[in-house]
């Protein structure tokens, strides 16, 4: 395991601004803040069914939010305040390529649980991945399966214990969506890069098929992949400090409040809880009051996460190289209450309104359920450590494809087509 860890990984272009993707004001860009290498126009990388898209010498896509052009003038005297700290960067799609600076050795494998139906494949991944490799080292996250005694150089790790975020190169996950925000939980930094096979129920953001994943874990390995990078959401969750806490609430307190920070890939919920009072609870941008939520509750997603509970609620779907934090309500009490979309990197602050009836609670990604009284509050911006995902094409195709296979995007009966002699009439 002593090779693994000295993979280092970098995400830069070749451009010469060289601007890092998703730097914000949060982060210094001097570190190098992922693990994946991205370059730009790379000729011999090809991702796994499409051929890159062709190089323009005159100009390149867009790589600021603040424009169509990575032209800062305006004019003959106007131009941006220079700022590279409060400027987002991001790239172009099409230019992510996954590189490695030394040859992978540990990937962690993360299974389905409580599905039996992928232990026979859990198996063939692991038998694979030792064969290919004498000095590879996969570790099992399901560490009592059985077959795993069956397999030479495969290491178990118990996640609640073990500290897995320098000593994993790449992950691959079998089984659904959960299986890989489960993956993204368990990394609160850098992420190693993902790759998803879709052995689940919906499979949106699990791209791969396992009929062939011998070729396709292959080319991953020497690195040839186009990967998409999804942001997440930096969620601190603030809790005054209650002579009535329990002995373990005192033992986390920190100068009279609580606070615990998680990563989150799809989105944080804020409802009603059990209550059969509409939940009430302000919104604050960047410190400023922006409205108060009456209704059912809020939800803050991801673009990622946009197509999850937020589309159910009535949201837009928005692609996941869009740099940005959606807001949804859920069964507001107003009509005119629409779902908006605000740039990635402000900061939201979620507290209960002092007109509430009762309290509010909070669930992350599905997940660390908890209870929001007064005093409490959620903060939420965007995190400079996104989850890199491998693509089976490339991310804009890969996005498309999930639509339509999974959402039925616009799946209608068509129209018949008229004939001549009505054309005529």
């Amino acid at each position: 395991m002593e090779d693994s860890v000295e993979s280092k990984w970098t995400l830069k272009s070749d451009a010469k601004s060289e601007p890092f993707l998703y730097c914000c004001s949060a982060c210094d860009c001097s570190e190098e803040p992922f693990r994946g290498k991205v370059f730009r126009n790379r000729t011999k990388a090809r991702s796994m069914s499409m051929p890159s898209a062709p190089s323009s010498a005159k100009f390149r896509r867009t790589q600021s939010l603040h424009g169509p052009s990575p032209v800062t003038t305006f004019g003959p005297k106007a131009c941006m305040l220079k700022n590279p700290k409060a400027v987002m960067h991001i790239q172009d799609p099409a230019s992510q390529r996954l590189t490695w600076n030394k040859p992978p050795k540990s990937v962690l494998i993360i299974k389905k649980i409580r599905d039996t139906s992928l232990l026979q494949p859990f198996k063939e991944l692991c038998i694979f991945l030792t064969q290919i490799r004498t000095t590879w080292h996969a570790l099992a996250q399901e560490f009592k399966i059985k077959c795993v005694k069956l397999i030479c150089n495969l290491l178990t790790c118990f996640i609640d214990y073990d500290d897995i975020s320098n000593c994993v190169d790449f992950i691959i996950c079998l089984g659904g969506d959960g299986t890989l925000l489960y993956a993204s939980s368990l990394f609160q930094e850098s992420v190693p890069p993902v790759m998803a096979f879709h052995l689940g129920s919906l499979g949106f953001l699990t791209p791969f098929n396992f009929d062939t994943f011998q070729s396709q874990v292959t080319q991953v390995i020497e690195g040839n992949a186009a990967i998409i990078l999804r942001s997440r959401l930096e969620v601190k969750v603030v809790k005054e400090y209650r002579e009535n806490g329990s002995v373990e609430e005192m033992s986390l307190v920190t100068n009279g409040n609580k606070t615990m920070q998680y990563q989150v890939l799809n989105e944080v919920v804020v409802d009603r809880g059990p209550s059969s009072y509409l939940s009430n609870v302000d919104l604050f941008l960047d410190g400023h009051l922006i409205t108060t939520v009456q209704g059912d509750g809020v939800i803050v997603s991801t673009p990622t996460g946009s197509t999850a509970y937020a589309v159910a609620a009535g949201a837009t779907m928005i692609h996941p190289n869009v740099p940005a934090i959606m807001i949804t309500p859920i069964c507001p009490h107003s009509l005119s209450f629409r779902p908006i979309v605000v740039p990635a990197g402000v900061e939201l602050k979620i507290m209960l309104s002092r007109d509430a009836r009762n309290t509010a609670w909070v669930s992350l990604d599905g997940r660390k359920r908890q209870e929001i009284a007064y005093g409490d509050s959620i903060t939420i911006t965007t995190s400079c450590f996104p989850v890199p995902s491998i693509c089976f094409r490339d991310p804009v195709n890969d996005w498309f494809e999930s639509l339509a296979q999974c959402l039925h995007w616009n799946v209608r009966k068509k129209q018949s087509h008229l004939s001549s002699e009505e054309e005529e009439f």
